[in-house]
């Protein structure tokens, strides 16, 4: 079974920085791109960052553009998620999943992801 892991949420203080962590295990990174997205209770999933399969492509949401950097290791099937000049809008619940069927980093469409983790908390306190 394919299940995607995050961690490396914290509790931290506006303008402090953190790296999630998705662990992939039994699924391969070369084939599929993969996003973070957070969440916050009654609001939709928001996309974060993407990153290609291969070509090198990323996507960032307006918000973050600047401050968090999307990276992968092939190696150990990790997507990382590094987050700097962390603010409290940042806030929520970060989950990683793949994109089922795009192998480009695009502006994420929620639905056409699969096998989101179960999420790891970001909170950033003023």
């Amino acid at each position: 079974q394919v299940m995607f892991v995050e961690s490396g949420g914290d509790l931290v203080q506006s303008g402090d920085s953190l790296r999630l962590s998705c662990a992939v295990p039994g699924f391969s990174l070369q084939y599929y791109a993969t996003g973070w997205f957070r969440q916050t209770p009654g609001e939709e999933r928001e996309g974060v960052a993407v990153i290609g399969a291969t070509d090198g492509s990323t996507y960032y949401a307006d918000s973050v553009k600047g401050r968090f950097t999307i990276s992968k290791d092939s190696a150990t099937n990790t997507v990382y998620l590094q987050m700097n000049s962390l603010k409290p809008d940042d806030t929520g619940v970060y989950y990683c999943a793949a994109n089922l069927l795009r192998t480009r980093a695009t502006a994420p469409i929620n639905h056409e992801f699969a096998y989101w983790g179960q999420g790891t908390q970001v909170t950033v306190s003023s």
